[in-house]
């Protein structure tokens, strides 16, 4: 037998990224989402039918609401074993050898997520990335997932439209570490054979009998179908939620901002102002930027303030307005500055400072509150085509974290500049950014991470409730 099997195959990555994970934030952070637990996402299907583009999706949405999430990707684990892929004989279920490595790199990394949920800040969710396709690698997890007291949630994609499989190898396969050539009909038939060695042994999830105990959710040919059962708590109704609610097209999502408006001019946050002249300019500079790029089946979503309304006015097209597009609540401070804010309650003032993301204003939101709010306009974008949403600093700020992936820690100082609209293009495994400056002057509302614990290390010239 080969001496990889006393080597360790865990990736390089998986135990420096242990080592540099704060955990006494995370505890804090995520305390309202706490269980003793947790619960193990676990993908099936053959190759190429979007097992990975779901984790990565899955998991950054269920991170985005507050239920940390880690993908943990079985490829990358034999990758590190076997250091350079062959060929689809590898995947041959009578390779007696690479069979074994293959379950070994399985147990490694079952291991490696007990070591995450139990020991690195009290996470709750994973998702085991593999093709988990036969029944005895799923009673393998079943096994290590009752020995541990966690839960299971199966995630079985099933595909059998040869154009979306063959767009899926080409967009996603070709630049995989297995295939450093280019040549795509070489790896187009590789990848196709390594399909054949899955579908000898392949045992799909059966409802009806040895799997109706089972809770687990089958996706059909990329959303056009589903058959749920047994959904048994909350985190496992999110993922059903989101799974039904994202669907593989091609669009893009545009974001700006209102144009700057007269508190923004004063620095007063919040409340409900007209636009400024520049404001005004803005609008007009959007109405030429929709028609320059020939945006002619576009979208426009609004919150139900006025200087998102007037900015959509000047498009001269129909808009939607959406209540929970609305800014961010400062409640007691809604139409001060922040010299006034600091001066009548330093208090407030300094606990925002030392914890941005989780402050809520006395009488009004978090930013957590925020992300909250805002989950269902995530799920229509996701469903939609092309559409421009013109919004607020701390709702684009909420809506960008959702779409790049970024950790609620530094959300809060996401830049988002008024007067420019940012194209997010999904791709396939994450977004496309361009950003578009539309030449209209404009304050600074950008309020940069403090220095210390309760002084900012500037306060801007003008801004909203940030």
């Amino acid at each position: 037998m080969s001496d990889w099997l006393q080597q360790d195959t865990r990736p390089a990555s998986s135990a420096e990224s242990r080592k540099s994970e704060p955990r006494g934030q995370e505890k804090k952070c995520w305390a309202s989402y706490m269980t003793n637990s947790p619960t193990v996402i676990v993908m099936i299907g053959l190759p190429a039918r979007g097992k990975t583009y779901m984790s990565k999706k899955l998991t950054r949405y269920l991170n985005w609401i507050g239920v940390p999430t880690k993908v943990f990707n079985l490829g990358v684990y034999r990758r590190e074993a076997v250091k350079a892929y062959k060929s689809y004989d590898f995947f041959r279920h009578d390779n007696e050898e690479a069979m074994m490595i293959r379950k070994h790199c399985a147990l490694v990394a079952l291991e490696d997520v007990k070591i995450y949920l139990n020991e690195e800040g009290g996470q709750i969710a994973v998702v085991f990335d593999a093709t988990n396709t036969t029944r005895e690698r799923r009673d393998l997890i079943i096994d290590f997932v009752k020995e541990n007291a966690y839960k299971v949630f199966f995630v079985e994609s099933v595909c059998d439209d040869p154009e979306v499989i063959a767009a899926n190898i080409l967009e996603v396969k070709v630049s995989s570490p297995d295939y450093p050539e280019t040549h795509r009909e070489r790896v187009m038939d590789d990848f196709l054979k390594r399909i054949e060695c899955y579908k000898v042994t392949y045992q799909p999830l059966d409802p009806d009998a040895k799997d109706k105990a089972l809770s687990f959710i089958k996706v059909m040919n990329v959303g056009r179908r589903f058959l749920v059962n047994r959904v048994q708590d909350y985190i496992q109704s999110k993922i059903v939620y989101y799974l039904m609610n994202i669907h593989v097209h091609s669009h893009s999502i545009y974001l700006c901002r209102h144009g700057e408006s007269e508190h923004n001019v004063q620095g007063r946050i919040g409340g409900d102002s007209e636009l400024s002249p520049r404001g005004r300019q803005f609008a007009s500079a959007l109405r030429d930027f929709v028609e320059e790029h020939k945006l002619s089946d576009l979208k426009v979503w609004t919150s139900q303030l006025r200087r998102t309304i007037l900015t959509a006015e000047e498009l001269g097209v129909p808009y939607e307005q959406w209540k929970i597009l609305n800014e961010i609540d400062a409640g007691v401070c809604e139409e001060m500055t922040y010299d006034m804010i600091q001066n009548t309650f330093p208090e407030e003032f300094a606990l925002r400072d030392q914890d941005k993301y989780h402050y809520r204003y006395p009488g009004g939101e978090s930013y957590q509150d925020l992300v909250q709010r805002l989950e269902p306009v995530i799920m229509e974008l996701e469903r939609q085509g092309d559409v421009l949403v013109i919004c607020h600093q701390a709702v684009m700020r909420c809506l960008l974290a959702y779409f790049l992936d970024k950790s609620a820690d530094g959300l809060p100082y996401i830049k988002c500049p008024l007067h420019s609209v940012m194209k997010l293009t999904p791709v396939a495994y994450g977004c496309k950014v361009e950003m578009f400056h539309l030449n209209v002057e404009a304050v600074n509302t950008h309020r940069d991470r403090p220095l210390g614990q309760s002084q900012a290390r500037h306060r801007p010239s003008g801004s909203e409730a940030k």
